[in-house]
């Protein structure tokens, strides 16, 4: 069975801890090659309840694996039937189930900084996360709909616009140029974020620029706050086909733009004198929402390496990783209460 699923047991419950949410991934005790189960058994025996995605060893013991499906709704099933309970496919084995849970990433060498599995470990104010906010068939879907479209190239990797393009020269859009509304591959996604944790009332439509980016194994993000005076407060980042870390930095001395871009170098600025770091884990289907203080305070950046130490592991990047960004596209200048890191402020000053 392979091994570094990504996935681990949960912990004990303890108090009011809440159990892991359902999803796609089970972690399953004693089952494994050291108690004569092997691959096939497994795929067989959790096939019945719908398509096995991967199984792998949850830990060094032999006795315990990892079950992944396509569908959260298969593993539920597949944990109803089979938690507790002899498994004839599996030699009258009794089965000890529970939903699975990511492997916390632990921090790099070299200085890096702990990194979060849910935005309330962040601590950052506007900064929201939900897992499997799609579907794996929804993912597929939504890959399948961009690939057959046109990208663009740029330096290191391609994008696609929509409702406006994004004008990287000027990192801002040009308002009078409307593309059109945005694609009905996204209308579901667009559903889903009018529920959205951390979504405030809003008489009009929520977002209408989209660009899709699709970032290469070892290609990141440099750090940035989004321009205030292009976007409004709410922005969308949809992960799919790959994990990756995403760090946030405040520099209590820095304006809108990073201390690196503003010297005219692209490199590592962690070491600013003041620069205050948190990052947190964003796996395939996630969706996150930075808005307020995260949106307009905070630099967010993707580390530009291949690999990432995942509890204790070192965990290689998928091929690509894509990301759909929802932004609604900013009608005059801005007027946030984050005047240190407002282009519109500092124009004005």
């Amino acid at each position: 069975m392979a091994t570094k699923s990504g996935y681990t047991r949960p912990l004990p419950l303890a108090g009011d801890t809440a159990p892991p949410p359902p999803s796609a991934v089970l972690y399953v005790a004693n089952c494994g090659p050291a108690v004569g189960v092997t691959d096939a058994d497994v795929r067989s025996a959790f096939g019945a309840f719908g398509e096995v995605a991967g199984v792998q060893a949850a830990d060094e013991s032999g006795a315990r694996i990892i079950v992944r499906f396509h569908e959260p709704a298969a593993a539920e099933a597949a944990m109803a039937a089979l938690h507790g309970r002899p498994c004839d496919l599996l030699a009258g084995r009794v089965l000890h189930i529970r939903y699975s849970v990511p492997v916390k990433p632990k921090a790099r060498p070299g200085g890096s900084v702990p990194v979060a599995l849910a935005a309330s470990e962040l601590g950052i104010p506007g900064i929201y996360m939900v897992q499997e906010f799609v579907t794996a068939a929804e993912e597929q879907e939504l890959l399948s709909a961009v690939d057959s479209k046109t990208w663009k190239r740029l330096a290191k990797r391609r994008v696609q616009h929509y409702g406006y393009e994004f004008l990287y020269e000027t990192r801002n859009v040009d308002s009078k140029q409307f593309l059109g509304e945005l694609p009905t591959f996204v209308s579901t996604v667009l559903e889903k974020i009018a529920s959205f944790p951390g979504v405030k009332d809003c008489t009009t439509s929520l977002v209408d620029q989209l660009t899709v980016n699709e970032y290469p194994c070892g290609v990141g993000l440099s750090p940035h706050i989004d321009t205030h005076s292009a976007f409004e407060e709410m922005i969308f980042s949809l992960s799919l086909a790959g994990p990756c870390i995403m760090e946030f930095r405040k520099y209590t001395k820095g304006s809108w733009r990073a201390p690196s871009v503003v010297n005219g170098v692209d490199e590592d600025s962690s070491q600013e004198p003041g620069c205050i770091r948190k990052a947190i884990f964003l796996p395939p289907r996630s969706m996150l929402l930075m808005s307020g203080e995260g949106r307009y305070a905070w630099h967010h950046y993707i580390p530009h390496h291949k690999i990432d130490a995942v509890g204790g592991q070192v965990i290689k990047r998928n091929s690509r990783r894509v990301s759909f960004t929802f932004r609604k596209v900013r009608m005059g200048p801005c007027d946030c209460e984050y005047k240190q890191f407002c282009d519109s402020h500092s124009k004005r000053c």
